[in-house]
């Protein structure tokens, strides 16, 4: 895999889309990975994700970061035991309970941060608009719009946000990652389980029809034979 001599952050959750971003990343330059838990459910197993997806693929300079912040203020199924995960069919136009509010700017905040302190002068996330749950921090406005904030409150200035996947299809990233050899045998993206993946969740079902949809089978294991749902 080559690389440039130009350095990226990558926000690296341990999912679908942010192992195919980081890929993306490694390829084009020095990759540093930044996780964040913030009291989600999965927290525990989207951190072995993102460990293994950095040894995969090479990636030595690692953040790990706890935001208490979030799972504090709560009012989301991923944070707040009282709220349940939906499943997908429960999911209607309006944004779901799993949305956390105003998360990515936390995660943006600590990734420009860190991308000030190493002189790196990108920022990858693995935001997704198309075939998505509709979160309003996916919205490629949302990242115009923080690309200005970052330019006006940072010493050079020259910090940008990169959304590669964000106007993609989910199975356009299935494709995507496996002409990249992404390995997503070692990605999660349920919302409520860690040893098994529920595939009812909205997470999980995006998931199963995207890999359906480019024509792959999903190889991380689910609760029931879903695949083929």
């Amino acid at each position: 895999m080559s690389r440039g001599e130009s350095r990226a952050v990558v926000l690296l959750s341990g999912g679908m889309d942010s192992c195919v971003c980081v890929s993306l990343a490694a390829r084009d330059h020095q990759a540093a990975a930044v996780h964040i838990s913030y009291g989600q459910r999965t927290e525990e197993r989207e951190r072995r994700s993102f460990s293994a997806i950095c040894d995969h693929l090479g990636i030595r300079d690692r953040l790990l970061v706890r935001n208490e912040a979030l799972r504090a203020i709560g009012g989301s199924a991923l944070t707040d035991p009282n709220i349940a995960v939906p499943e997908s069919h429960d999911v209607g136009h309006d944004i779901p309970v799993t949305y956390v509010p105003f998360r990515n700017a936390h995660f943006l905040s600590i990734a420009v941060s860190w991308a000030e302190v190493l002189d790196a002068e990108k920022v990858y996330i693995g935001a997704v608009e198309q075939d998505s749950s509709g979160y309003p921090d996916c919205r490629p406005a949302y990242y115009q719009a923080f690309n200005q904030v970052v330019k006006t409150g940072t010493k050079a200035g020259r910090i940008e946000i990169v959304t590669p996947l964000i106007a993609m299809r989910k199975a356009e990233i299935v494709r995507l990652g496996l002409e990249l050899n992404a390995p997503f045998d070692l990605t999660w993206s349920c919302y409520s389980r860690e040893d098994s993946a529920c595939g009812s969740c909205d997470s999980c079902v995006l998931r199963l029809r995207a890999f359906r949809e480019a024509g792959a089978v999903d190889p991380i294991p689910y609760a029931a034979a879903l695949q083929g749902a």
